[in-house]
């Protein structure tokens, strides 16, 4: 009964672990279905999302207002990011694109360096509550709160892409830019909402975990790799790979650090990627594409 407390106690910190990632990872997935390339700066939407939160909570504004002018701030910066570093390349290749990303990453990272220093920022949780405990499981209180804004980012943003016009005209954008751009949708403006809701999704995968994991100027890397693991695992450039992707990394990360190691837990997202490109490249739920002779 105990193991199986322990167990269960590993899964549910796996589960929010994941939950994380698979915000991040649903970033990457939108602008890679937008623009047909990977934004190597999505994971530093998550520690801008931190930083931005400690700036105003250091000004004395009050938590829940800091966290809502937050993701209000991210929203901006997404829209600052796709004039800046996507929309003068929009008509050269990918290569270009995804250089411009990585650069923004660097200059990002040094901006924040600069401005708050290189040591971690603690952060209160969102309740003051330690957590509860079920059945020997002791569930954290920040924990729950990561699932269940999880829960409700997915299902807001299915409901967003299957019952509202803009959902169409996102999809329709992704799949064929020029003929959306033929039935008058406009797509220079679906291509800038989809990079801020990513930087929204970011800044709050970032928000969630800062009281975990502390404000860093490294937090927003070590996740966009992972969170891009999920990608590739899950279906690359797919929506429902991506989540599914994340939690199953959290899940075997968390596992692998109480079974095997902690100091190598990172390791094991790795491992379960290069399982996956030796047996299924294509993902989870990816399609099997054969190679022409």
């Amino acid at each position: 009964m105990e193991l199986l407390a322990i167990n269960f106690q590993v899964l549910f910190a796996g589960l929010a672990l994941g939950a994380i990632y698979a915000l991040v990872a649903l970033g990457f997935v939108l602008i890679i279905r937008a623009t047909n390339v990977v934004n190597f700066a999505q994971g530093d939407f998550a520690m801008l999302g931190g930083f931005a939160l400690v700036a105003f909570m250091g000004a004395g504004v009050p938590f829940w207002l800091a966290i809502i002018l937050a993701l209000l701030m991210m929203a901006a910066f997404g829209m600052v990011f796709n004039l800046g570093v996507y929309y003068p390349l929009r008509h050269r290749n990918y290569l270009p694109v995804i250089i411009s990303t990585l650069g923004a990453s660097i200059f990002l990272q040094n901006t924040v360096l600069y401005f708050f220093g290189p040591q971690p920022k603690p952060m209160r949780r969102v309740f003051q509550s330690p957590g509860i405990e079920i059945g020997g499981v002791f569930m954290d209180s920040q924990y729950l709160v990561i699932l269940a804004v999880t829960a409700i980012a997915v299902c807001f943003q299915y409901f967003l892409f299957e019952h509202t016009m803009l959902g169409k005209k996102l999809q329709a954008t992704s799949q064929d830019k020029d003929m959306a751009r033929l039935v008058g949708i406009p797509v220079a403006a679906m291509i800038a909402f989809t990079f801020i809701y990513s930087a929204v999704l970011g800044g709050l995968a970032g928000i969630l975990v800062s009281p975990i994991l502390f404000v860093s100027i490294g937090m927003g890397s070590i996740i966009a790799l992972k969170a891009f693991s999920a990608t590739i695992i899950g279906g690359f450039g797919d929506v429902k790979g991506a989540i599914v992707g994340g939690l199953l990394l959290g899940v075997v990360e968390s596992f692998g650090a109480q079974y095997i190691s902690v100091p190598y837990k990172d390791a094991f997202a790795f491992l379960l990627l290069f399982i996956f490109l030796l047996c299924r490249p294509q993902g989870i739920f990816g399609e099997k594409i054969s190679e022409k002779a």
